[in-house]
């Protein structure tokens, strides 16, 4: 009897409708052939391997993953393999792949012919191990940039649509394939990627070796002492200033020339476009150098600070590189983020008092960042600085670089007293906490990120003699 019950278990009349009761009621109600075969095809691939792995895991553990044909030619396991970071191994013959009019593939997936399906193995160990880090990191680059959301996919695609009609002025491949993508490479600016600060090191070109000094004047000219004036003497020292530009959004009449002081390189005063904060940041036709030092008038910085700061930023030309370094944390009795200006090791931004940074992101700020949170920067007057931090953070996915510590950073302007005198203002430091909200819900995310690498020059405090040192000056401020 025991016999002829297995047999009959076994039988076809009785396994059938089990195995078809067993499986998901999506499987069983498939209206046709094709919809029954992808769904049970779905089910049994998650019941072999979801009692043993985790798909995700399985997935970021993988170098590759196979993408064969789907319902359609398009598969969504193609975007599932790089979110995760692993290689597409494509078998679709006629597979348009999206965005292939900008996007090289080649640089981030195999693409193979699904009629040679038992050549995947030996293909995919003769690829080194140099080759699958390129193309793993490349898959991660593409993900983020044109992928991980909706509202990516749609830019993306209006941007190339735009690149169609506007063929003079179009991005070349190069702005499409490299960090930090080409939506943030506007070729309004320009086409060629030597103007825009990220492409140097695959050009194998350098910046610029001069740069242009940009002063932020809001008070009136109270003597040839005053903090501005030794500021621009100090600057015109050094071997590396093309040029002075003071940035005049004073409520009082420009001065006339006279007024300033005699300099060895031009001096030009401008007046702000709407002697607003945001003003700053304009991209003037007058700069004409790559580099662009930011100073507020208030700064107290030497010769010798600025030709280091120069020189460690021509080997950082997309970061911000500067002097007074702030820092930001996560309030969890708020939930929300804060902004410290505590002097600790720890920093993730660099005000633009006393920084430099590449041109390109005077453009960038102007016509990259929304008109309202340029307007709420402009109605507070604050916050423009932490603003461009969002921004080159965001752009970048890197923190800013200090250089060496300075004593003491004087805000002068906190004794002044005067209607500009935002540091005096007792809810200056609420509004840069409110900012800092406002601009990581701007970005749906927070870019600033953590540093504690402060450049210093080579002898800087070691125990030698003073004439051995290249920028002696430092170390007496």
């Amino acid at each position: 009897m025991a016999r002829h019950k297995r047999w009959g278990d076994r039988a076809f009349t009785v396994a059938v409708p089990k195995l078809w009761n067993s499986l998901l009621f999506n499987v069983r109600s498939a209206t046709d052939l094709s919809t029954f075969k992808s769904s049970l095809k779905t089910y049994l691939f998650g019941l072999a391997f979801n009692t043993q792995f985790d798909y995700q895991e399985l997935l970021h553990n993988s170098s590759f993953c196979l993408v064969p044909r789907g319902r359609r030619l398009g598969s969504f396991r193609f975007l599932e393999a790089l979110q995760a970071a692993c290689i597409p191994f494509i078998l679709s013959n006629g597979w348009e792949l999206p965005f292939s009019e900008v996007i090289d593939w080649r640089k981030a997936a195999i693409i193979g012919d699904e009629r040679l399906l038992l050549q995947v193995p030996s293909i995919t160990r003769s690829v080194g191990r140099d080759r699958i880090l390129a193309l793993r990191q490349q898959t991660q680059f593409l993900w983020d940039a044109y992928f991980s959301s909706v509202a990516k996919i749609v830019l993306t695609t209006l941007e190339i649509i735009q690149d169609r009609v506007d063929s003079h002025v179009s991005r070349n491949r190069l702005l499409w394939n490299s960090l930090p993508s080409g939506l943030y490479a506007l070729p309004q600016y320009s086409i060629d990627p030597a103007q825009f600060p990220f492409y140097y090191g695959i050009l194998g070109k350098s910046p610029s070796q001069q740069f242009t000094a940009v002063i932020h004047s809001v008070t009136p000219l109270q003597s040839q002492i005053s903090p501005v004036m030794k500021l621009i003497i100090a600057v015109a020292k050094s071997k590396f200033c093309a040029q002075i530009v003071v940035l005049w959004n004073c409520d009082k009449p420009l001065p006339p020339r006279n007024k300033w002081p005699s300099t060895s390189v031009p001096l030009t005063v401008v007046e702000g476009q709407t002697k607003m904060m945001s003003s700053r940041f304009f991209p003037y036709d007058v700069i004409l150098t790559d580099a662009v030092l930011s100073l507020d008038e208030d700064s107290v910085l030497s010769t010798n600070e600025v030709d280091f700061a120069f020189i460690v930023w021509q080997s950082f030309p997309d970061r911000i590189v500067g002097y007074p370094a702030r820092s930001h944390y996560w309030d969890s009795s708020r939930s929300r983020w804060g902004y410290t200006s505590k002097w600790t090791n720890d920093y993730s931004m660099v005000l633009t008092g006393a920084a430099f940074y590449h041109r390109y992101y005077h453009y960038l700020f102007t016509h990259y960042v929304p008109t309202s949170l340029l307007t709420m920067v402009d109605h507070m007057a604050n916050c423009e600085d932490i603003l461009m931090n969002f921004l080159v953070s965001a752009v970048t996915k890197q923190p800013p670089i200090k250089v060496t510590q300075k004593k003491q950073y004087k805000e002068t302007m906190m004794t002044q007293g005067s209607k500009a005198s935002r540091w005096a203002d007792p809810d200056h430091f609420a509004q840069r906490q409110t900012c800092m909200n406002t601009f990581s819900h701007w970005l749906g995310f927070m870019p600033l990120v953590h540093s504690q690498m402060r450049l210093d020059p080579v002898l800087f405090r070691d125990q030698v003699s003073i004439l051995r040192k290249k920028y002696r000056d430092i170390e007496r401020l």
